[in-house]
Formats: C-alpha cells, structure tokens, sequence
C-alpha cells in the first residue's frame, strides 16, 4: 500500500537553513560568553561541529532537491511565504564561518578556520547582498501582500549582510594592514547600515500589523522573534567593529566608534528587552491555544543568540556585571529552547510532517473579540 507519508526531498525549503543558524550561534554565543565555565568552550566546539555536520548534509540534500524536484524548488521563490527565508541559507554559511573563527580553530588549526571562514563570509555575503535586493524586488512587483501579511519572515531576506557585518569584523584582525583591511572595516560599517535601516522599516510594519489586526495564531506566531534578529546583532556588529577600529581607521575615528557601541548598543539593548517580553507574551498565548510545531520554531533560537552575543559586547565595552549577568540567563534560555526545538524537528522529520508542502494562501491575523459591555 503506498504511503502518504512525503518523501523528505519533495518539498525541502530553504526554511530548514534556520536550524543550522540556530546551531550554530549556540556554539559563537558560547565561545564568547563573558561569564566562562568549566566546560563550555568544549561544548561549543561539539555544537560547531554539528552545525558544519548539518549544513554539509543541507547542502547537499538541497542540490538533490533541485535535481529531482525542479519545478517544486522553483515554485519556493514565487511562494510570498517560503521566499523570504531564502535569506536563512547565506546566513547559515555566515554563521558556521563565525564558528570556525571562535572554537573551530581548536580543532582544524587557526590557518584552516580562517581559510574556511573567508569562504564562508565570501558566498554567504554574496548571497544576503542578493536575497537582501531580490526578495522585495519580487514583493513589490510581483507578490500578493495582504494589509494583514507582514511577520517577522520579511526580515530574513535583510538581516543576513548583518550578519555579514558581524562575521566580517571578526575577520579584519587575520588581514593584512592598509587599504583592504579599511575598505573590509567600512565595507562591514555600510552592510550594517544596509540591514539595519531596512529591518527598522519592517519592524515598524510588524507592529502596525499586530496593533490593527493582532497575531496569526498559527505556528507563525514565533516568527515575531526574528525582530530580535537584526537589533541584537547590530549591537554584536558595532561592538566587534569597535573593538578592532584603532586596526583599520585612525586612533580618533576609533574612539569615537567604541563611544558609538556603547550610546548606539544601550537604547538598542533596551527595546530588545521590550520585544522579548512582547514576544513571550504573545507566544505563550498562541501555545495555549494549541500552537503546532513548525521549523517556525527555530525563530526561538538564533535571534535569541544575536541578543547573547549583543549583551556580550555591552559587557565587554563596559565593564558591567549586570551585562555579564543578563548575557548568562540569556544563553540558559537559549540552550532550554534549542534543545527543545532540536529535539521537536529531529522528531518531526523522523514522521515527515515537516516535509508538507508549503500553503499558499495568505494566513490571516486575529486579534480576541472585543469583550461585551458589562450590565449597567
């Protein structure tokens, strides 16, 4: 009797790219954590691993895909849901480079993790210049967007040259002196600038959508963590960047760039702490009322990470215990949801409910009907 059950490479999206970012930045996020125990450094590296591991056999599962189900993949870009998380794939790369840069070079040489996170930043950058350009190209153009539409998947096709920023800054200590080495240092300054501009764009229309139409109410709800995405890492990005100016640009500039971590990351900081809330809220409310498991859920992770590694920065630049702190119960909320959204895909991919076909008809919002007036 023939089965039901899809084959796992009919519909493999580019979605499942988060689950390699959502590994990955539990390994960066480790490896820099300014409260160090015993121990952790070591896990990193294992988490690394399995993240290079994952996105080998992403990779190539992905090319069979294209190969068997041409038409299937295709259909992906025109798809005004699945497109937007084509900007998962680079930023996977990106974040797998980051990896090798902090803990993969305790295993496979300094030379080697450099060579490899060169290659990395060099495709995934590449391909977040042109996910950040093409998918809302193809949004005003070509796909129907609702008044009620926006969620925090719009950001996915932007925030990877943030991510970009962040991997770049890392490298710019491993290039030689002069004109490269300050062109890499702007370079990573202007991709900075390039997200973070646009995901404030998307973030106001995120909240304008949740004020006049509320949630979806499906597995879509943890998309709304995504925000977190591009802020938490553009406070990774100006503190990494800060770090090594006096290495690029004169000593002035420099100065005045570790100012700008700290008036820039701060205020940012704050409405991170804001959204958190917001988001938890919003998402314990969905899970009450019966949200089902979707890779939607690794939403959970990586922005989570970036605001790690955010508040990792703000420790560093200054000198804060109740930054260290925050940083720490950050990353244990972190590691709980990881392993709980791991354990949830390695489960669901085992049934091959994570391989249906993607919807495409638009996913309208919902807020609670108004209550009734009271008896007078």
């Amino acid at each position: 009797m023939p089965s039901d059950r899809p084959h796992p490479l009919s519909y493999l999206g580019p979605n499942w790219f988060a689950s390699v970012m959502g590994t990955g930045i539990v390994a960066t996020a480790g490896a820099t954590l300014p409260v160090q125990i015993p121990g952790l450094r070591g896990f990193a590296l294992v988490v690394w691993v399995a993240s290079t591991v994952w996105l080998v056999l992403l990779i190539l599962a992905m090319i069979a895909h294209w190969v068997r189900n041409p038409t299937v993949a295709r259909s992906h870009v025109r798809n005004p849901q699945m497109a937007h998380f084509y900007g998962a794939a680079p930023m996977a790369l990106l974040t797998v480079g980051a990896g090798a840069l902090l803990v993969g070079r305790d295993l496979i040489g300094e030379r080697a993790a450099v060579d490899l996170a060169w290659v990395l930043w060099t495709a995934g950058t590449l391909g977040g210049l042109f996910t950040a350009m093409s998918i809302p190209f193809m949004m005003f153009t070509q796909y129907r967007v609702e008044p009620d539409a926006a969620f925090g998947g719009w950001l996915m096709p932007v925030v990877p040259p943030m991510v970009s920023a962040a991997t770049g800054a890392m490298l710019i200590p491993h290039m030689a002196p002069g004109t490269g080495r300050t062109t890499m240092f702007y370079g990573c300054y202007a991709m900075f600038g390039l997200s973070l501009v646009a995901s404030l764009i998307i973030i106001t229309i995120i909240w304008s959508r949740l004020a006049h139409f509320g949630t979806s109410g499906t597995a879509r709800v943890p998309t709304l963590w995504i925000v977190l995405g591009p802020l938490g890492q553009s406070i990774t990005v100006a503190g990494l960047l800060a770090t090594d100016a006096a290495l690029a640009v004169d000593q002035e500039l420099a100065d005045g760039m570790g100012v700008f971590a700290v008036l820039y990351g701060v205020p940012v900081w704050g409405f991170c702490v804001l959204w958190i809330a917001l988001a938890t809220a919003l998402t314990a409310r969905t899970l009450r009322r019966g949200m089902p498991f979707a890779l939607t859920w690794w939403s959970l992770t990586f922005p989570v990470g970036t605001f790690v590694t955010g508040t990792t920065q703000l420790a560093v630049h200054t000198d804060l215990p109740a930054f260290r702190v925050a940083a720490a119960i950050a990353y244990i909320g972190l590691l709980a949801t990881w392993c709980l959204v791991a354990v949830r895909t390695f489960g669901g991919g085992l049934r091959g409910g994570l391989f249906a076909p993607p919807g495409t008809d638009p996913i309208r919002a919902q807020k609670d009907p108004p209550a009734s007036n009271p008896a007078r």
